[in-house]
């Protein structure tokens, strides 16, 4: 009877035991495993997604380059009628607003007909009030150039908002950078490219730009203040007109 009860006893302080759960300790050590786990696994998944971004901020230039060829080579915007095709906006390549035309008056207008089927995907159209687009953790800025080469940006909502976009220098210059939207959490490097077809990087360590306050201006890659003028590379040992260190992406 006496070795029944014993048996007994020791089952319910068992069953009890099973039934109070994780010590403190226990606890502890399981938040202390978790947070070596996220210690290590957190900063390699920051890492993916900024080297993801970058990959698609550079395959998206590259992918502006190609329409931006298409468009001149169709001469589908010839404001001057002189044969010659000019360069677009995103919103133009994307077939989101009107192309631009003479407005009878040696100005310019935005006429009624888009661009179809368009060079540029939909969402690249997407311009908003600042005149850039956004695209997975990047801003993208296109710039055409006045009649000095200096570097307009696209108007609000898309497209050309002036008569200043020089239609002869529009034929053979453009320009295109992209920065991250936050520095160090959506990307780090910037990049630009123009007609040239070469994509240039910065570490963008010296002049930091990230979101649309801080914008790289048309000129940030050159060696000039015009369109016109070489761009800035590391190979010709120069930086560019931001004081940052470009090189050719390879």
């Amino acid at each position: 009877m006496k070795a029944f009860h014993t048996r007994q006893n020791s089952t319910v302080k068992l069953q009890q035991r099973k039934n109070a759960g994780f010590t403190l300790i226990e606890l502890m050590i399981v938040v202390a495993i978790i947070a070596i786990i996220a210690s290590v696994a957190i900063p390699k998944l920051l890492s993916a997604r900024l080297s993801a971004n970058e990959s698609a901020a550079i395959s998206t230039l590259r992918s502006i380059s190609s329409a931006q060829a298409q468009l001149q080579s169709s001469a589908a915007i010839d404001v001057d009628s002189d044969g010659g095709g000019e360069y677009g906006y995103f919103a133009e390549l994307a077939g989101t607003v009107g192309l631009r035309e003479d407005d009878g008056a040696g100005g310019i207008q935005i006429g009624a007909d888009v661009l179809a089927p368009p060079m540029l995907s939909g969402a690249l159209g997407n311009v908003d009030g600042d005149g850039f687009v956004q695209r997975s953790g990047y801003l993208f800025a296109m710039f055409l150039p006045d009649d000095a080469s200096a570097g307009l940006l696209e108007a609000a909502d898309g497209g050309a908002d002036t008569n200043a976009v020089d239609s002869d220098q529009a034929e053979i210059l453009w320009c295109c950078y992209a920065w991250p939207l936050n520095y160090q959490q959506t990307g780090n490097r910037v990049f630009f490219i123009n007609q040239d077809g070469d994509i240039l990087q910065s570490n963008n360590r010296d002049e930091t730009y990230s979101g649309a306050a801080t914008a790289p201006a048309f000129d940030a890659a050159y060696n000039g203040a015009d369109m016109s003028t070489a761009t800035a590379n590391a190979a010709a040992g120069n930086a560019g007109q931001d004081t940052n260190t470009w090189t050719v992406l390879q």
